[in-house]
């Protein structure tokens, strides 16, 4: 008999009838938790679908239904609010395995992975572990490294560099988990992930990082999505970076590798260390990448952000209505129909907007209402007003851009409408977007200073790569003093004069561990702007901390 995906069509009719009679027995019980013969109807019909999946050889879809069968046969009868999670997930679960078989049946391709969110989402509700994102994933761990160089230093030196990294690996670990300037921390743990490895390549303790910086190069240049078991994989690399910062002969666990190497493998980079560790490894190309199964899933699993995308989309042209009803009376054109419709749009938006968290925008739309009210009964419009409601409109639709991000939802718990106006909102917005520009200002001026230090070392000193950088520097300099950013602006000013003193004044090239410590401060600054720019929480103290310290190796005394 054949198996897999060319069975299914064999019992298909079946198997979906089953299932649909699962889901409704379920549903039912739900809403009769008394009625504990719906939820022996539920268990049998389960237990017939999973055997059928697993008679046809589905793996991925079988263990989705044996999670489903045993955490169904763990709901007592009369069950309680306590098992309101559980049921949910039951639910889903039967949802998005009845949409998978489906999609197999019209696609003819096995993706087991697509059902790893509902088996976990499963598994937590009844208090078990989360199964690994590689867990579908095959590949063998003891393929050998080709020798690599390494940096000539003792082991107290090695040390003592080691927990600099760490430390560094830390700071964007944490960026990372708060997705504040996600790429800039991304970066930075993989610049000192890079660093820690060269301390250990052809040692058996310097294997983990050699795999882990492929997976941070790929979770980067990839442009991964940040999973929760993306921060509690980089996580648990942290504190196995502890283990083997204190042992030489710390072995790295295999289940820590393959997840990592899994990261890999998902990843459509072709970054350097990518393309090495694929080639070592011989690791498969994948049928799909980490934003394919995050779409497709969402696909099984019903509305998600897709929805808050079409929402959005909406309350645009609906803006864009509004708008194009305001230039119409702002020529004259005072057409009852065209009030009237104003009047409706305005309201429906106000209402639309509070319920998707957006209160301040739809009280901003909704307090014009009696104005527009007042000039559908025939009053012509007085001055100014036209103005205060395209004012809003403009709030509104700054508001409703950052809302598929869910800033602007973060933005209204922390100011509700009742304390700030809405004229000190959109002031707010305006000097927000500013400050945004500045921050990109500087950002690329770093980003220029990096490339021309790389073209100054690889043309062996020639100094006219670095002849605007001082200029520059003094311009990002000036930027973040203006934003209040004192400290930062002195780092900044640091760097310029001891590019302009040092690199461009005299005609010797610095050692290599001195553009060492002036790109680990450039690095941090860069860092530190990104995270500025997120306008979130972020460890600015410590980043800051940290591009002190590379600048008072470079001989320049900055204030602590």
């Amino acid at each position: 008999m054949a198996s897999g995906v060319t069975s299914l069509s064999l019992v298909r009719d079946e198997l979906f009838a089953t299932m649909e009679e699962a889901e409704s027995s379920l549903e039912q019980f739900i809403a009769e938790r008394m009625n504990g013969s719906l939820l022996q109807q539920a268990v049998e019909n389960l237990q017939q679908v999973r055997g059928t999946l697993k008679l046809i050889e589905l793996t991925g879809a079988e263990l989705l239904a044996q999670e489903v069968l045993d955490q169904a046969t763990d709901i007592p009868t009369g069950a309680g609010e306590e098992r309101d999670a559980q049921l949910s997930a039951l639910s889903n679960a039967l949802h998005v395995l009845r949409r998978y078989l489906e999609s197999m049946d019209t696609h003819r391709q096995e993706i087991p992975e697509l059902l790893l969110p509902a088996i976990n989402d499963l598994r937590r509700s009844g208090g078990q572990p989360a199964l690994a994102e590689s867990f579908f994933f095959s590949v063998r761990l003891d393929m050998p490294r080709p020798h690599a160089p390494t940096q000539a230093l003792d082991a107290a030196a090695k040390e003592a560099l080691g927990r600099k990294m760490r430390r560094a690996y830390q700071v964007g670990l944490l960026g990372f988990i708060k997705q504040q300037a996600t790429k800039a921390s991304l970066t930075l743990m993989c610049k000192a992930m890079s660093r820690i490895d060269q301390l250990f390549a052809n040692e058996s303790r310097g294997r983990l990082c050699w795999v882990a910086s492929a997976a941070l190069e790929a979770q980067l240049d990839g442009d991964m999505l940040v999973r929760n078991s993306r921060k509690q994989l980089f996580s648990r690399l942290d504190r196995e970076l502890k283990k083997l910062l204190n042992s030489a002969d710390y072995e790295p666990p295999r289940s820590l590798l393959k997840e990592l190497l899994y990261v890999v493998a998902l990843s459509d980079s072709s970054g350097p260390l990518v393309t090495s560790i694929r080639s070592v490894f011989r690791l498969p190309s994948l049928p799909f990448t980490d934003q394919l199964l995050e779409q497709e899933y969402l696909r099984l699993a019903g509305p998600g952000q897709a929805v808050i995308r079409s929402l959005t989309s909406a309350i645009r042209e609906e803006l864009s209505s509004v708008k194009d009803s305001l230039d119409l009376i702002e020529r004259g054109t005072l057409d009852e129909e065209n009030l009237s419709n104003l009047y409706a749009l305005i309201g429906k938006l106000g209402k639309t907007l509070g319920m998707v968290g957006l209160s301040s925008s739809g009280h901003a739309l909704a307090e014009h209402l009696p104005v527009v009210a007042n000039w559908v009964s025939g009053n012509a419009p007085q001055p100014g007003e036209l103005n205060k409601i395209a004012d809003s409109v403009l709030f509104v639709e700054g508001m409703v851009a950052s809302l598929s991000s869910g800033s602007s939802k973060r933005s209204q718990r922390k100011t509700p409408a009742a304390e700030v106006s809405e004229v000190d909102m959109f002031a707010l917005l305006q000097l927000n977007e500013a400050r945004i520009v500045v921050i990109d200002e500087a950002k690329t001026s770093i980003a220029l200073t990096k490339r021309s230090v790389t073209a100054y070392l690889e043309s062996n000193g020639e100094r006219s790569h670095l002849a605007n950088v001082p200029f520059s520097l003094q311009a990002v300099r000036g930027g973040l003093w203006f934003l209040g950013q004192e400290r930062a602006a002195a780092l900044v000013g640091a760097c310029a004069d001891y590019i302009q003193e040092q690199m461009l004044d005299i005609s010797q090239i610095p050692s290599e561990q001195t553009l060492e410590s002036l790109a680990d401060a450039l690095a941090s600054l860069e860092y530190y702007l990104e995270t500025e720019q997120s306008a979130q929480n972020s460890d600015g103290t410590s980043v800051l901390d940290m591009a002190s310290e590379s600048i008072r190796a470079l001989g320049v005394q900055v204030a602590a």
